[in-house]
């Protein structure tokens, strides 16, 4: 039993050496057998470079091997050159289920068309809890007989163009308040309420269709009393078996996360993982120590023979589903740009368009600082609207761009204090404020002046700030 199937490690760039000092990595993981990779291609990848790497792997394997990425904006999340989708509950927004089609569409297109073969999206979780640090703009939203169909719709669409899809993240991570990078999270509900909601759009995507479904590392304790995360909770996980049907892929959440590991050393809670019901392990630290730990496992009886061989035999299924040609299209700017235009068309709140014919000058408010990676720029604004010739002038009115997303051990939803304060001094005297965040965050807009909703710092969204600002300008489309 070639056990190292069961185990996907990560790829990430780097802009000093792109993805060449990971290449080496790459053929020991390969040697040891791994069933394939998650492809990490922000903060700037080229198409061109993520094509060649997938290319790499494909030889270097001599074999067909599932490679994945989170593409839940869209496939140019990871990869320039690629189309941008904007965040699902943007998306929502729009009340047009033909933009969901598309969005998933796009994404599965792109995603064939670098070597990428495993979509890890759509996020399926409902966004119920305001204080969620991680979630927010990434689920569809909080009513779950709307989410469900929305998942279904993005997951059929995306699985059209040739590539698995990933609903997640099993059983929801929408009602926590705490992030699973840095902790456990605990939800306090039982099943019956579940039921009702958080399951509801995972109920879905099995309907659907869905190739994998992504696990959460949050204890459910009304659920399972012991207090398991999901990940490896063998009552939570046999209940998307038994009850919701599902017989695709069950991959776990990055294991480098803290709440997979929940107290344990990762080689023995990769073990439990395998044990509960996961199929495979996604982005563990320790490649070679994990895979010796399931092959131990395996041979003194801790991971019983049928589950085992009934994980490689899912893998093998998946496999074998994408092994088409890849898709000619190229990438859908156009409609992207086009949605991104219909969110901003709709995202003024609070007051009137304001007369900036004269000018503007531009003050940057970014909240989106620690955490586990650097985000990406905030200055795109600033400077799409120089390329296009219009400049700032300085002492014109004022117009403030706010940054706030939900970021991998961040810690926090909303302006932390410092943001706060920084908004209290710049928007007396402003002209407008455009917010890249949840809509929720107008709530921590001190009232003044209007306020636009661009949902998310993505480039998509600054060049489209831009343009809006640019024709309000006078600067021709």
């Amino acid at each position: 039993m070639t056990l190292a199937r069961l185990v996907l490690p990560a790829l990430r760039w780097r802009r000093e050496t792109g993805f060449h000092h990971e290449l080496e990595a790459m053929r020991r993981a390969l040697d040891l057998g791994v069933g394939g990779f998650i492809i990490f291609g922000v903060p700037g990848a080229r198409a061109d470079e993520v094509t060649a790497l997938t290319a790499a792997i494909r030889a270097a394997a001599g074999r067909p091997v599932l490679i994945g990425a989170d593409l839940e904006r869209g496939a140019g999340q990871q990869a320039r050159g690629l189309t941008e989708v904007p965040p699902p509950r943007a998306l929502a927004a729009l009340g047009d289920p033909g933009v969901i089609t598309w969005a998933g569409a796009t994404t599965g297109r792109d995603a064939r068309s670098v070597g990428i073969n495993w979509v890890f999206a759509p996020v399926a979780d409902l966004d119920v809890e305001p204080e969620n640090p991680i979630v927010q703009t990434r689920a569809f939203g909080a009513d779950p007989t709307r989410v469900g169909p929305q998942v279904a719709a993005w997951i059929e669409a995306c699985q059209r163009e040739g590539v698995l899809a990933c609903a997640k993240h099993y059983p929801g991570h929408g009602r926590t308040r705490h992030d699973s990078h840095d902790t456990l999270p605990v939800v306090p509900l039982p099943l019956s309420e579940l039921e009702t909601s958080d399951l509801v759009p995972f109920r879905a995507a099995v309907a659907a269709g869905v190739g994998a479904v992504m696990t959460s590392h949050v204890a459910f304790p009304a659920w399972d009393p012991s207090g398991a995360p999901a990940t490896s909770s063998a009552v939570i996980l046999g209940h998307l078996r038994a009850s919701l049907g599902f017989q695709g892929l069950i991959v776990t959440d990055a294991f480098i996360m803290s709440g997979a590991r929940a107290g344990r050393g990762e080689p023995e809670a990769a073990v439990a993982s395998l044990r509960a019901g996961c199929d495979l392990l996604l982005y563990p630290g320790d490649i070679p120590g994990t895979i010796a730990a399931l092959e131990t496992a395996a041979a003194d009886g801790t991971l019983p023979p049928a589950q085992v061989l009934a994980a490689l035999g899912r893998y093998d299924a998946a496999v074998a589903a994408v092994q088409r040609g890849l898709p000619s299209a190229e990438p859908d700017h156009v409609g992207a740009e086009a949605v991104a235009a219909r969110l901003l068309a709709v995202g003024l709140h609070r007051g009137d368009i304001p007369d900036l014919s004269s000018g503007f000058e531009l003050q940057v408010i970014d909240d989106d600082q620690g955490g586990w990676y650097a985000p990406g720029p905030s200055d795109l604004v600033r400077r799409r609207l120089a390329a296009r010739g219009v400049f700032e002038r300085q002492g014109a009115p004022r117009v403030v761009l706010a940054f706030a997303e939900p970021r991998a051990a961040k810690g926090r939803a909303g302006f932390g204090p410092d943001s706060r304060a920084a908004l209290a001094r710049a928007l007396p005297g402003a002209a407008l404020v455009v917010l890249f965040a949840h809509e929720r965050l107008l709530a921590e807009i001190p009232a003044g002046p209007p306020v636009l909703v661009a949902w998310h710092r993505q480039p998509l969204m600054q060049h489209a700030v831009a343009r809006w600002l640019g024709v309000r300008r006078g600067s021709p489309e």
